[in-house]
């Protein structure tokens, strides 16, 4: 259950709706797929240490206050919550695509796109009041289907591709370095939630085993599926016409397969997005509580229902989505996936920088790492913040800008909870 929340939540709408966003640069975009995958598993080393040295509750959070204190803590909280958030927006609008094969007049009825959206986000949010074991149920069961058409078209589009596909290299008009740093900030979105299973540690047996090693295998089993759908997927179908799809997966089974395979995928696709969408939901309100057991986020937080879940945080959440999504569907679908998900991205690399500097800090106040001597952790938490950093600035300018004006937006709430406290 807890490698389902890994994969489950990582694996949402990110590889079934990138191909298309990534086709404008060409087969270029696949470095940027492996440069993502290395800093991914080295993200999900850095936090299978950290569930080792202190298996608490809120993941990054935690990690960020026991380096560096509350302010640091409070922002890694606030950013992340943010990501979180954004990122279900992104997520619903990737399954309002995947549904317009089924219904096609969702493509051109931004009303349906709404009611369907607003629907789910709130038949979630009540799931995930129920408790924890519930939403972990429906998790297993949507990670699973949503494996077997991303794997089906991987292994059979492998054999029949169209190398052409892939010239020229780089289709855009920036450099080549420039073209793998901004698909490489791109394609990290689909990896956001290697830390999932450290944010409900207190729920998971035996947390300081089992996080660690359903961090890395849900890792490993991600990346396999994006690397190889993609390949399979550009393979299929030609540049020009994969950048303009809606459900990229579903026409290439249609390549494959015909009608009907379009039509098994596209359920596979709403599946997936239908499972990261609980998942994310899940980790909606343990981030706020645990940073309001702390005294950083505002009490109301912290209530419990009687089934023990943060019911106010999860509502709270998902009225943000909701009126995110209320205020962009007039915007056509790829304009709002891009730069939904580099926000999203943004706003949680705050939280991976911090994690990985809080490695090298809590190591050293438990005198894990001596004075003079390198361990694999120093090199492996530095090379995490390295690959964060790079990914900052892939992210370009405007959304540099909106993700830095979102964080410093956070402080006044910090200043009011330091109030209440000395209050």
């Amino acid at each position: 259950m807890t490698t389902a929340l890994v994969v489950g939540n990582m694996i949402g709408s990110g590889i079934f709706m990138l191909p298309a966003t990534l086709a404008q640069y060409g087969g270029i975009s696949l470095l940027g797929w492996a440069v993502s995958t290395i800093g991914a598993l080295l993200l999900a080393k850095v936090f299978g240490y950290l569930s080792q040295l202190m298996p608490a509750k809120g993941g990054p959070y935690a990690y960020s206050k026991a380096g560096f204190g509350d302010f640091i803590a409070f922002l890694v909280a606030w950013g992340y919550w943010i990501s979180i958030w954004t990122a279900n927006a992104a997520i619903v609008l990737s399954l309002v695509g995947y549904l317009s094969v089924f219904f096609p007049a969702i493509k051109t009825s931004p009303g349906w796109s709404i009611v369907i959206g607003l629907s789910t986000i709130w038949f979630l949010a009540w799931i995930n009041s129920k408790g924890v074991k519930e939403a972990g149920f429906i998790q297993v069961v949507t990670t699973i289907l949503k494996l077997l058409p991303i794997f089906s078209i991987a292994i059979f589009g492998l054999l029949v591709l169209n190398i052409e596909h892939f010239t020229p290299f780089n289709l855009s008009q920036e450099s080549n370095f420039k073209a793998i740093t901004i698909t490489a900030a791109m394609t990290l979105w689909a990896f956001l939630g290697v830390e999932s299973a450290t944010i409900p540690a207190d729920n998971v047996e035996n947390p300081t085993k089992t996080i660690p090693k359903a961090t890395m295998l849900g890792t490993v089993l991600a990346a396999l599926a994006y690397v190889l759908g993609s390949i399979s997927v550009m393979g299929l179908i030609e540049p020009e016409t994969l950048q303009h799809s809606h459900a990229p997966f579903a026409d290439a089974a249609e390549k494959l397969w015909g009608e009907n395979g379009r039509y098994v995928v596209a359920f596979g696709a709403t599946v997936s997005c239908f499972g990261a969408l609980n998942g994310w939901t899940l980790v909606l309100g343990q981030t706020p509580l645990a940073a309001a057991n702390d005294n950083l986020f505002p009490k109301i937080f912290k209530r419990l229902n009687k089934n023990g879940m943060p019911s106010f945080g999860i509502i709270v959440s998902s009225l943000l989505i909701s009126l995110l999504l209320s205020m962009n569907f007039s915007e056509s679908l790829a304009q709002q996936y891009e730069f939904i998900i580099l926000l999203s991205t943004l706003t949680c690399l705050v939280p991976y920088l911090f994690s990985a500097a809080g490695l090298v800090v809590i190591s050293i106040e438990r005198k894990l790492i001596k004075k003079n001597q390198f361990s694999s952790k120093l090199i492996i938490a530095l090379m995490a913040f390295a690959y964060s950093v790079w990914a900052v600035i892939g992210s370009g300018s405007t959304v540099v800008y909106w993700g830095f004006v979102l964080l410093i937006l956070g402080i006044p709430f910090y200043i009011l909870m330091i109030w209440n406290q000395k209050k």
